[in-house]
Protein backbone atom coordinates (compact mmCIF):
# COMPACT_ATOMS: atom_id res chain seq x y z
CA UNK A 1 0.00 0.00 0.00
CA UNK A 2 1.41 3.40 -0.49
CA UNK A 3 1.17 4.64 2.96
CA UNK A 4 4.19 2.36 3.57
CA UNK A 5 6.07 5.13 1.54
CA UNK A 6 5.39 7.84 3.97
CA UNK A 7 7.90 9.08 6.15
CA UNK A 8 7.27 9.42 10.41
CA UNK A 9 6.75 12.92 10.39
CA UNK A 10 3.98 12.87 7.46
CA UNK A 11 2.63 9.76 9.61
CA UNK A 12 2.38 11.92 12.53
CA UNK A 13 0.63 15.14 10.89
CA UNK A 14 -1.67 12.69 8.97
CA UNK A 15 -2.41 11.40 12.81
CA UNK A 16 -2.79 14.94 13.73
CA UNK A 17 -5.31 15.51 11.55
CA UNK A 18 -7.70 12.46 12.29
CA UNK A 19 -8.04 13.29 15.82
CA UNK A 20 -10.27 15.69 14.95
CA UNK A 21 -12.30 13.59 13.26
CA UNK A 22 -15.01 11.01 14.31
CA UNK A 23 -13.29 7.78 16.11
CA UNK A 24 -15.07 5.37 14.43
CA UNK A 25 -13.80 6.67 10.95
CA UNK A 26 -10.77 8.64 11.30
CA UNK A 27 -8.34 5.64 10.54
CA UNK A 28 -9.64 5.92 6.67
CA UNK A 29 -7.25 9.63 6.58
CA UNK A 30 -4.20 8.34 6.73
CA UNK A 31 -4.54 5.59 3.32
CA UNK A 32 -6.79 8.09 2.15
CA UNK A 33 -4.21 10.68 1.82
CA UNK A 34 -1.78 8.48 1.23
CA UNK A 35 -3.58 7.61 -2.34
CA UNK A 36 -3.95 11.38 -2.80
CA UNK A 37 -0.07 12.12 -2.48
CA UNK A 38 0.42 9.19 -4.96
CA UNK A 39 -2.03 9.98 -7.27
CA UNK A 40 -1.82 10.43 -11.18
CA UNK A 41 -3.96 11.93 -14.01
CA UNK A 42 -6.93 13.88 -12.89
CA UNK A 43 -7.03 15.10 -9.41
CA UNK A 44 -10.27 12.85 -8.18
CA UNK A 45 -10.96 10.76 -5.64
CA UNK A 46 -11.55 7.77 -7.49
CA UNK A 47 -7.77 8.92 -8.41
CA UNK A 48 -6.84 8.82 -4.92
CA UNK A 49 -8.83 5.25 -4.32
CA UNK A 50 -6.81 3.69 -6.99
CA UNK A 51 -3.17 4.98 -5.91
CA UNK A 52 -4.30 3.64 -2.24
CA UNK A 53 -5.43 0.29 -3.30
CA UNK A 54 -8.79 1.06 -1.80
CA UNK A 55 -11.18 0.44 -4.35
CA UNK A 56 -12.66 -2.50 -2.51
CA UNK A 57 -13.86 -0.17 -0.06
CA UNK A 58 -14.98 2.85 -2.49
CA UNK A 59 -18.56 3.54 -1.00
CA UNK A 60 -17.26 3.73 2.71
CA UNK A 61 -14.24 6.31 1.27
CA UNK A 62 -16.76 8.38 -0.34
CA UNK A 63 -19.27 8.96 2.60
CA UNK A 64 -16.12 9.25 4.62
CA UNK A 65 -15.01 12.22 2.23
CA UNK A 66 -18.12 14.22 2.70
CA UNK A 67 -17.72 13.92 6.73
CA UNK A 68 -14.06 15.45 6.43
CA UNK A 69 -15.41 18.16 4.26
CA UNK A 70 -18.09 19.41 6.71
CA UNK A 71 -14.52 19.71 9.29
CA UNK A 72 -12.51 21.53 7.02
CA UNK A 73 -11.82 24.64 8.71
CA UNK A 74 -10.95 22.94 12.02
CA UNK A 75 -8.67 20.66 9.73
CA UNK A 76 -7.13 23.68 7.72
CA UNK A 77 -6.23 25.39 11.42
CA UNK A 78 -4.21 22.44 12.32
CA UNK A 79 -2.72 22.15 8.71
CA UNK A 80 -1.24 26.03 9.51
CA UNK A 81 0.22 25.05 12.95
CA UNK A 82 2.40 22.27 11.73
CA UNK A 83 3.18 24.67 8.95
CA UNK A 84 4.27 26.99 11.09
CA UNK A 85 6.13 24.79 13.23
CA UNK A 86 7.51 23.56 10.47
CA UNK A 87 8.57 26.45 8.56
CA UNK A 88 9.78 28.88 11.15
CA UNK A 89 8.98 32.29 9.37
CA UNK A 90 11.21 34.99 10.26
CA UNK A 91 10.37 38.45 9.20
CA UNK A 92 6.41 39.05 8.05
CA UNK A 93 4.23 36.45 7.04
CA UNK A 94 3.63 36.70 3.33
CA UNK A 95 0.18 35.10 1.81
CA UNK A 96 -1.39 35.19 -1.57
CA UNK A 97 -5.07 35.04 -2.46
CA UNK A 98 -6.71 33.76 -5.58
CA UNK A 99 -9.20 32.26 -7.54
CA UNK A 100 -8.35 29.02 -9.24
CA UNK A 101 -10.53 27.02 -11.71
CA UNK A 102 -10.50 23.20 -12.05
CA UNK A 103 -12.32 21.56 -15.03
CA UNK A 104 -14.93 19.30 -14.43
CA UNK A 105 -16.71 16.89 -17.44
CA UNK A 106 -20.79 16.02 -17.56
CA UNK A 107 -23.90 18.25 -17.54
CA UNK A 108 -24.52 17.68 -13.24
CA UNK A 109 -21.64 18.02 -11.81
CA UNK A 110 -22.78 19.96 -8.37
CA UNK A 111 -21.41 23.02 -8.12
CA UNK A 112 -19.87 23.46 -11.23
CA UNK A 113 -20.88 25.83 -13.77
CA UNK A 114 -19.72 28.54 -16.74
CA UNK A 115 -16.50 30.23 -15.75
CA UNK A 116 -13.83 32.70 -17.04
CA UNK A 117 -11.08 30.99 -18.69
CA UNK A 118 -7.83 32.80 -16.80
CA UNK A 119 -5.63 29.87 -19.19
CA UNK A 120 -7.29 29.84 -22.07
CA UNK A 121 -4.17 27.41 -23.91
CA UNK A 122 -3.85 27.57 -27.54
CA UNK A 123 -7.55 26.59 -28.36
CA UNK A 124 -8.34 29.87 -26.68
CA UNK A 125 -11.31 29.07 -24.76
CA UNK A 126 -12.95 31.87 -23.31
CA UNK A 127 -14.78 29.91 -20.83
CA UNK A 128 -14.38 27.14 -18.65
CA UNK A 129 -16.86 24.11 -16.86
CA UNK A 130 -16.13 23.41 -13.84
CA UNK A 131 -15.70 24.46 -10.00
CA UNK A 132 -13.86 27.64 -9.14
CA UNK A 133 -11.80 27.70 -5.58
CA UNK A 134 -11.05 31.16 -3.95
CA UNK A 135 -7.63 29.76 -2.40
CA UNK A 136 -5.57 31.06 0.25
CA UNK A 137 -1.68 30.28 0.44
CA UNK A 138 1.18 30.07 2.17
CA UNK A 139 4.49 31.74 -0.05
CA UNK A 140 7.90 30.77 1.29
CA UNK A 141 11.04 30.18 -0.30
CA UNK A 142 13.11 26.97 -0.56
CA UNK A 143 16.89 27.17 -0.71
CA UNK A 144 16.45 25.29 -3.63
CA UNK A 145 12.79 25.44 -5.32
CA UNK A 146 12.52 29.21 -5.06
CA UNK A 147 9.12 30.46 -3.96
CA UNK A 148 6.53 28.33 -3.37
CA UNK A 149 2.90 28.10 -2.40
CA UNK A 150 1.39 25.64 0.62
CA UNK A 151 -2.39 25.70 0.11
CA UNK A 152 -4.08 26.51 3.64
CA UNK A 153 -7.85 26.76 2.71
CA UNK A 154 -9.72 26.70 -0.44
CA UNK A 155 -13.32 27.89 -0.41
CA UNK A 156 -15.82 26.71 -3.25
CA UNK A 157 -17.24 29.68 -5.26
CA UNK A 158 -20.89 28.76 -6.55
CA UNK A 159 -22.67 31.88 -8.99
CA UNK A 160 -26.03 32.69 -7.82
CA UNK A 161 -27.37 31.22 -11.02
CA UNK A 162 -26.17 27.97 -10.54
CA UNK A 163 -26.98 27.81 -6.77
CA UNK A 164 -30.55 28.20 -7.86
CA UNK A 165 -30.68 26.21 -10.83
CA UNK A 166 -29.77 23.23 -8.74
CA UNK A 167 -31.07 24.11 -5.53
CA UNK A 168 -28.19 23.99 -3.33
CA UNK A 169 -29.96 26.36 -0.51
CA UNK A 170 -32.85 23.34 -0.47
CA UNK A 171 -30.11 20.45 -0.30
CA UNK A 172 -27.02 21.57 0.71
CA UNK A 173 -27.67 24.72 2.68
CA UNK A 174 -25.62 26.66 0.05
CA UNK A 175 -25.59 30.51 0.61
CA UNK A 176 -24.67 33.03 -2.25
CA UNK A 177 -20.91 34.67 -1.53
CA UNK A 178 -19.02 36.67 -3.87
CA UNK A 179 -15.53 36.09 -3.78
CA UNK A 180 -14.28 38.87 -2.11
CA UNK A 181 -16.24 38.24 0.88
CA UNK A 182 -14.85 34.52 0.53
CA UNK A 183 -11.27 36.13 0.12
CA UNK A 184 -11.77 38.26 3.13
CA UNK A 185 -13.34 35.97 5.99
CA UNK A 186 -10.22 33.44 4.54
CA UNK A 187 -7.71 36.26 5.35
CA UNK A 188 -9.56 36.91 8.70
CA UNK A 189 -9.21 33.82 9.43
CA UNK A 190 -5.42 33.46 9.02
CA UNK A 191 -4.70 37.08 11.11
CA UNK A 192 -6.63 35.25 14.01
CA UNK A 193 -4.00 31.61 13.83
CA UNK A 194 -1.24 33.37 13.16
CA UNK A 195 -1.33 36.72 15.65
CA UNK A 196 0.43 34.65 18.34
CA UNK A 197 3.38 34.61 15.91
CA UNK A 198 3.72 38.58 16.63
CA UNK A 199 4.67 38.96 13.05
CA UNK A 200 3.36 41.49 10.27
CA UNK A 201 0.84 39.69 7.93
CA UNK A 202 1.02 40.57 4.27
CA UNK A 203 -1.31 39.51 1.46
CA UNK A 204 -0.68 39.77 -2.50
CA UNK A 205 -3.17 39.35 -4.48
CA UNK A 206 -4.40 40.30 -8.64
CA UNK A 207 -6.55 43.75 -9.10
CA UNK A 208 -9.27 41.73 -8.75
CA UNK A 209 -9.05 41.93 -5.18
CA UNK A 210 -8.46 45.63 -4.75
CA UNK A 211 -11.96 46.55 -4.11
CA UNK A 212 -13.69 47.83 -0.98
CA UNK A 213 -15.27 44.60 0.20
CA UNK A 214 -11.65 42.92 0.47
CA UNK A 215 -10.14 45.85 1.52
CA UNK A 216 -11.98 47.02 4.30
CA UNK A 217 -11.94 43.09 5.40
CA UNK A 218 -7.91 43.05 5.10
CA UNK A 219 -8.25 46.39 7.38
CA UNK A 220 -10.15 45.22 10.35
CA UNK A 221 -7.68 42.05 10.52
CA UNK A 222 -4.93 44.57 10.45
CA UNK A 223 -3.36 42.67 7.09
CA UNK A 224 -1.36 44.88 4.78
CA UNK A 225 -2.35 44.25 1.24
CA UNK A 226 -0.03 44.23 -2.01
CA UNK A 227 -1.91 44.50 -5.36
CA UNK A 228 -1.80 46.11 -8.72
CA UNK A 229 -4.55 48.96 -9.12
CA UNK A 230 -7.83 48.41 -11.04
CA UNK A 231 -7.56 50.01 -15.01
CA UNK A 232 -10.66 53.00 -13.86
CA UNK A 233 -8.90 53.54 -10.90
CA UNK A 234 -9.44 57.34 -9.34
CA UNK A 235 -5.34 58.65 -8.64
CA UNK A 236 -5.12 62.11 -6.74
CA UNK A 237 -2.07 63.83 -5.70
CA UNK A 238 -0.64 63.96 -1.72
CA UNK A 239 -2.54 66.90 -0.67
CA UNK A 240 -0.03 69.84 0.34
CA UNK A 241 -1.10 72.56 2.93
CA UNK A 242 -2.74 75.35 0.88
CA UNK A 243 -0.74 78.69 0.35
CA UNK A 244 -2.58 81.96 1.19
CA UNK A 245 -4.67 83.72 -1.72
CA UNK A 246 -6.52 86.59 -2.04
CA UNK A 247 -9.62 86.93 -3.56
CA UNK A 248 -11.48 83.83 -5.67
CA UNK A 249 -12.65 79.96 -5.20
CA UNK A 250 -9.33 78.19 -3.75
CA UNK A 251 -7.88 75.52 -6.01
CA UNK A 252 -8.79 71.54 -5.05
CA UNK A 253 -6.22 70.49 -2.00
CA UNK A 254 -5.58 66.66 -4.16
CA UNK A 255 -5.46 67.66 -8.08
CA UNK A 256 -6.52 64.48 -9.94
CA UNK A 257 -3.82 62.70 -11.70
CA UNK A 258 -4.38 60.80 -14.97
CA UNK A 259 -6.04 57.35 -15.22
CA UNK A 260 -3.69 53.78 -15.46
CA UNK A 261 -5.41 53.05 -18.61
CA UNK A 262 -4.38 56.69 -20.02
CA UNK A 263 -0.78 55.99 -18.72
CA UNK A 264 -0.13 52.68 -20.76
CA UNK A 265 -0.25 54.91 -23.95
Amino acid sequence: MATQCLTRDITAWIDRLARLLDPRSCWRLLPLVSGLLFASGRRTVSSWLRAGELSKDYQDYYYFVSSVGRKVKWLASVVLEIAVSVILPQGRVLLAIDDTPSKRYGPKVEGAGIHHNPTPGPAGAKFIYGHVWVTLAWIVRHPLWGAIGLPLWARLYVRRKDIDAQLLPFLRHVTFQTKLVMAGELVAWAAVWLKFLGRTLWVVADGAYAKRVFLRAAAAAQVIVVSRLRKDAALFDVPVPPKRRGRGRPRPPCPRSPAPRSLRG
